[in-house]
């Protein structure tokens, strides 16, 4: 991935001129401000500090050529790809990288590094995809004799794939397009597609809770986990591979989720499906948001929902049609726009609904879910915007990359609640990004969706744009606590999908409470006891 955005360098997603229009109309964003990264050797970076005998001690265990502090996997792996991670990378603040980083090739290995750097005092940073977007994988080093970053891009086996049983055992650096090629070649899916799935990996899902875009179909990913292998400074420690349990508190629930503050999670066991032969992507139209919110909720309660389910508020709706117009689908995008204007309609939301399975069984589930979403509001308007949506599902973090060069601030955030404070949290979190932005005299544009169900309640995904202040982070940290803080006075998750890390860890305390954040830290400091595992994520100082 290129060390200052998203992607390869051969992959770009231009700006559509109807959405440079939006955005000159609703932000006073021109387009004449270039704000293009420094060149890799302009990066300032720390001179390595890594003490000698872990580095030899590193090498033994791996290989010296699998131990490299060049300035290309340094500065690649100094951050994640949020919004402040960027900011930094593409201003030239290397600051963060670590000293070294290391890429085993087994658990063996892994446990070697760990001891090595429990003896020196060093920092670990398990390392996946790097596509954290709360500050999950920048190394902290403060207190340490050095930092590396553990790069478990070696370790992408597939060691085993049950056909009977509909479970694979994956090793977790296997990236989401590695792992569907194997499993395809068996005629199986994991099903699991977050919006980072070109380059994130599994053991990166399993450690934040990932949430694929069809979830609601094919569960989140912890509800995919069958069993794990975690290798600690302490030792090993895992859950076997087992359908179901009563043997105690269920240690997948410590694991998962875990952001590498208690170890290196080595191998996933998930459960498998066979590959769809069939699919449907269909789009509707409901005159406001909370119409199709609650369309959707009749839906999921009904037992009757997609395996994608996604709303879009009118913002948001509005911004997607108009990057539609620019993208190879307009004559599509119109012909929906004329026909919606006849049914006197134009203004409202687009809902995605998309099904996956045996031909029968998705016409059966879609002529089901139709008469449902009819019955709410809802007017069908074909394949067309849901094939559309499916094309471009990845393309969002690329349209980042463009968004920066134009100075804008460009930031997503999601929680979720339950569905008797769904409305309440989403007018929270809204108004609490537009004030807070506006007082600085930068109002914002900010749009939002739901695109996971339950059948309690939902989550929220927003995405806010404004013009891009000279001091970018302040502005952007401004942002960050008044929404973080409308979200947990109205009750929401801080988190539904993104996870924890730096970014979070302040309102860990509002999520579990005091004696949580205590059974945590036992944990960890049982399984790490030197504290050296990816120091400053999930907990709160």
């Amino acid at each position: 991935m290129r060390w200052w955005g998203w992607g390869e360098e051969a992959h770009t997603v231009a700006m559509p001129e109807t959405a440079a229009a939006l955005l000159r109309d609703e932000l006073g964003i021109d387009g004449s401000v270039r704000r293009r990264p420094v060149a890799l050797d302009q990066v300032r970076l720390p001179e390595p500090r890594l003490p000698v005998a872990a580095r030899e001690r590193l090498g033994r265990a791996v290989g010296a050529e699998n131990v490299r502090d060049d300035r290309g996997s340094r500065v690649g792996h100094a951050a994640g790809r949020s919004y402040p991670d960027l900011i930094r990378l593409r201003s030239g603040d290397g600051s963060s990288a670590p000293d070294a980083v290391v890429l085993p090739g087994s658990a063996a290995q892994v446990a070697a590094i760990l001891a090595a750097c429990t003896d020196h005092g060093v920092a670990v940073v398990p390392f996946g995809g790097g596509t954290s977007v709360v500050g999950g994988v920048e190394p902290m080093s403060d207190g340490f004799e050095g930092a590396v970053s553990v790069d478990l891009r070696r370790l992408d086996r597939v060691v085993s794939i049950d056909r009977t049983s509909l479970t694979a055992t994956l090793e977790a650096g296997l990236s989401g397009p590695q792992t569907e090629r194997a499993l395809a070649a068996e005629g199986l899916t994991l099903g699991h597609f977050p919006q980072s799935f070109e380059y994130s990996t599994v053991g990166g899902w399993v450690a934040t809770r990932s949430a694929g875009q069809a979830s609601t179909g094919y569960g989140r990913i912890d509800e995919l986990v069958e069993g794990l292998r975690v290798i600690a400074p302490a030792g090993e420690i895992g859950a076997r591979a087992l359908p179901a349990s009563a043997a105690g508190p269920d240690l997948r629930e410590l694991l998962m989720g875990s952001e590498g503050v208690l170890g290196v999670i080595c191998d996933v066991t998930l459960r498998v499906r066979r590959a769809p032969v069939a699919s449907r992507y269909d789009g509707w139209w409901f005159g406001s948001f909370t119409e199709g919110l609650e369309a959707l909720r009749v839906m999921e309660q009904a037992d009757a929902s997609p395996d994608v389910a996604r709303v879009s508020d009118e913002d948001e709706t509005r911004f997607s049609l108009a990057f539609a117009y620019g993208t190879g689908a307009g004559m599509a995008a119109r012909l929906g726009r004329v026909y919606l204007r006849a049914r006197t309609r134009e203004s409202g939301c687009l809902a995605i609904i998309g099904f996956e399975g045996d031909p029968e069984d998705v016409e059966r589930r879609r002529v089901r879910t139709g008469s449902l979403l009819r019955a709410g509001g809802g007017i069908a308007m074909g394949r067309h915007p849901g094939d559309l949506w499916l094309q471009s599902r990845y393309a969002a973090p690329y349209l980042r990359d463009e968004l920066l060069d134009r100075g804008v601030l460009v930031d997503t955030l999601e929680t979720a609640a339950t569905w008797s404070d769904l409305d309440r949290l989403y007018r929270a979190t809204r108004d609490a990004l537009r004030s807070s932005l506006a007082a600085r005299g930068t109002p914002p544009f900010v749009m939002c969706h739901i695109s996971h169900l339950y059948r309690s309640g939902a989550s929220l995904y927003f995405t806010f744009l404004a013009r891009q202040e000279d001091d970018a982070l302040a502005q952007w940290r401004a942002a960050k606590h008044a929404a973080s803080e409308a979200i947990v006075g109205a009750g929401g998750t801080i988190t539904h999908h993104h996870a924890v890390g730096r970014d979070h860890a302040r309102w860990m305390r509002a999520e579990v409470g005091e004696m949580g954040l205590e059974l945590i830290r036992a944990a960890k400091e049982r399984l790490d006891p030197a504290g050296i595992m990816n120091p400053g994520k999930l907990l709160p100082r």
